[in-house]
């Protein structure tokens, strides 16, 4: 504790620092004050009612960083750029090209990369604005527009969603922390009072057990996360000696430190673009004026609506997106050239290929339990709404766990900076 007070301390004196938190506090203020203004014609009661019963827009809410609970002009969130983002990382993944465009051309290569997912973003935020405004027409929220009046709304909502993209960018590069995973963040804490003054309000008796298993769940949650996120695998590592002269180099032994969640909360956020937009164009067929369209996209989303269906998807796709995003950000082969061209190898273990498959094999093995936990973490208030009938506690796993994971980078982040200007 006393060293974590050394470390705020040290930062605030540092004034780069000081004006890294302040441009990231500064950024997040717009991004609320943007969160704050509404599309015009909003029914409030009718949203309100709508956001209370139903799962797939309370988790919206959350990806949006609250800016749909107001109908805002940032209602998308973040949500286009990072399924753009996963679109264009799975291409990588899939064309050779790509992935040495990343890997040998360095920061070069990334850039190119980001632009392809900035542009990407444009088709997939019209499309989103589209669906949701027809979606939010036939729940009677809006008032039905005329094709100038929604013409202008998808490009303000579009407009919003790449404004929002652009102050996050602006936030990784002159802040502190991911921009787009402390929007969300922003978004979550900023709902807090309204969810504190609801339960409050809302307060019965014969609740307390309830409240009490929530509390404990929550506090073993928060534990959880912070163990597993800090927890590593320790590769040892041994330099090869070299004589020069009458002096002999090398010898040294250190290890390679192996997270066991390398993902982080990115899986969690990349489960939830991909499981949204597919509902959004699906609740959007389904009042088209095709009936055999309109009749499948009911079928669809109600078949999704179900709480078992969402679930086991949900669990499904964060376990797979932490296996796919620690494989993007880890390149066993990649690690061996490196330990193999600086004269370092593992003990028993031959340099080269040997090096590759054994780091591989020891990343697969350790990404299981991270990716077991984001999913069981994930799902958790699904079951527990499940068997309580209490959908206060539907979206409270995967709030606290961005919250928590994007507070525990934020922290090494600032304490990267401030040893950094240290030395």
């Amino acid at each position: 504790m006393n060293n974590i007070s050394q470390k705020i301390v040290l930062a605030f004196k540092d004034q780069i620092l000081r004006k890294r938190v302040g441009f990231t506090l500064l950024a997040l203020v717009l991004f609320r004050l943007l969160a704050a203004i509404p599309i015009p014609g909003v029914d409030a009661a009718n949203l309100s009612t709508l956001l209370g019963s139903s799962q797939f827009f309370g988790f919206l809410n959350i990806f949006s960083g609250g800016g749909l609970s107001n109908l805002s002009i940032v209602m998308l969130g973040v949500g286009p750029f990072i399924t753009a983002s996963i679109v264009i990382q799975l291409l990588t993944m899939m064309f050779p090209k790509w992935k040495t465009l990343m890997h040998d051309e360095g920061e070069a290569g990334r850039l190119k990369l980001s632009n392809y997912s900035r542009l990407l973003s444009v088709p997939l935020a019209i499309l989103s604005a589209i669906g949701f405004l027809s979606l939010l027409q036939s729940q009677n929220i809006i008032p039905s527009l005329g094709v100038f009046s929604f013409s202008i709304n998808v490009l303000v909502i579009t407009g919003g969603s790449l404004l929002l993209m652009w102050i996050g960018e602006l936030i990784s590069e002159f802040g502190i922390g991911n921009g787009a995973s402390l929007i969300i963040f922003a978004g979550i804490v900023a709902s807090l009072p309204n969810t504190v003054t609801q339960l409050v309000a809302g307060y019965d008796v014969s609740n307390i057990p309830l409240y009490i298993v929530a509390l404990v769940i929550g506090l073993v949650v928060i534990a959880g996360v912070v163990f597993i996120t800090e927890a590593e695998r320790s590769v040892p590592v041994t330099y090869a000696k070299q004589v020069r002269g009458n002096k002999v180099y090398g010898g040294a032994s250190t290890y390679l430190p192996l997270r066991l969640n390398q993902a982080g909360v990115i899986p969690i956020i990349f489960a939830l673009s991909i499981l949204l937009f597919p509902q959004i164009i699906s609740n959007f067929l389904s009042h088209v004026s095709n009936q055999t369209i309109s009749h499948y996209a009911t079928l669809f989303t109600s078949f999704f609506n179900n709480p078992w269906v969402y679930g086991s998807f949900y669990f499904i796709l964060v376990v797979v997106f932490t296996y796919f995003y620690t494989a993007v950000t880890f390149d066993p082969k990649q690690i061996s050239e490196n330990l193999q061209r600086s004269g370092a190898f593992i003990p028993g273990v031959r340099p080269g290929d040997h090096t590759r498959d054994h780091l591989a094999s020891i990343v697969t093995r350790i990404t299981l339990v991270g990716a077991l936990f984001l999913g069981i973490v994930a799902v958790l208030p699904l079951i527990m709404q499940a068997f309580t009938s209490n959908k206060s506690l539907a979206i409270g796993g995967t709030a606290l766990l961005i919250v928590v994971s994007v507070v525990l980078d934020l922290l090494k982040k600032i304490d990267a900076q401030v040893s950094m200007r240290e030395y």
